[in-house]
């Protein structure tokens, strides 16, 4: 009876073990499946959470680089010896205001001569040279000013009036060239401030090499730096002075040769208006 006591208590322990072992085998499936789909879960919302979390800090970063940037410049700026980098500077304050006042004076100086031309032709077969005259006192620009000042001298010949039209346009051309030889001035003081920056930062470096008697690159490097900082500023600004500049010339030019086109036409309406009225 012992022995078959022991061998059903053999096979009880068997038949559990095995039907254990089954069970934790079918589980486990179930249990990385489970795993699986918390960690796809997990991974979207941990993906949002790090786009929101740089979405935050790229504005930070952003800032932290204007902000380093700013104190970069004012590094430089004060290294580069504050006297003569402020002085510098001020030319390209002086130099750009004039070059913005240039560039709105010019733009506000253009005028549609076509139009203007097509009005004073119709004025002039319907109300004589007084039309003419009110149609160019109503239009602003240097072109008609200088039809007012060739239509108002008619009485006395279109010799006198062609010779008005032609020295009034120069008047108007100094006019618009105003202010710019103070501009070319700012253009050369610049790089010449630069470079007396230059020449005081060397002879620091030199005084500093005779005061230690003995020439190492941290006692020059001071006085260099201050002459390379300086001299940078000054050409910038000679350079950027420079651009407007040329871009106010471009406008001149275009203004000067819209003058002189339609002044050629104004004359030819002054002399078929004239012919007209001899017959």
């Amino acid at each position: 009876m012992k022995k078959v006591f022991a061998t059903l208590t053999v096979l009880a322990m068997l038949t559990f073990g095995s039907a254990a072992i089954m069970a934790q085998d079918a589980a486990a499936p179930a249990e990385e499946a489970a795993i699986e789909n918390v960690d796809e879960n997990a991974a979207p919302a941990a993906e949002a959470e790090a786009a929101e979390a740089e979405a935050e800090e790229a504005p930070e970063e952003e800032a932290t680089g204007i902000v380093a940037l700013h104190k970069t410049l004012k590094t430089k700026f004060i290294e580069g010896g504050a006297g003569f980098m402020a002085l510098t500077l001020i030319t390209l304050v002086f130099g750009l205001a004039l070059c913005i006042e240039r560039i709105i004076y010019l733009s506000l100086s253009k005028t549609n001569t076509k139009k203007l031309l097509a009005d004073i032709e119709a004025a002039l077969n319907k109300g004589g040279i007084e039309a003419a005259l009110e149609v160019c006192r109503n239009t602003r620009g240097p072109v008609a000013s200088i039809f007012y000042q060739g239509l108002s001298r008619y009485d006395e010949g279109i010799d006198v009036v062609e010779k008005t039209v032609s020295s009034y346009g120069g008047v108007q051309l100094g006019l618009l060239e105003k202010n710019l030889s103070w501009i070319t001035l700012f253009i050369a003081i610049a790089p010449s401030l630069g470079f007396l920056g230059t020449i005081i930062g060397m002879i620091e470096a030199f005084d500093k090499i005779q005061q230690v008697g003995d020439i190492s690159a941290t006692v020059v490097a001071g006085g260099i730096k201050v002459a390379l900082l300086t001299t940078l500023l000054g050409l910038i600004i000679a350079v950027v002075l420079q651009l407007f500049y040329n871009y106010i010339l471009s406008l001149i030019e275009g203004l000067v040769n819209e003058m002189e086109d339609s002044s050629i036409s104004l004359l030819d309406l002054v002399v078929a208006y004239d012919a007209a009225q001899k017959k």
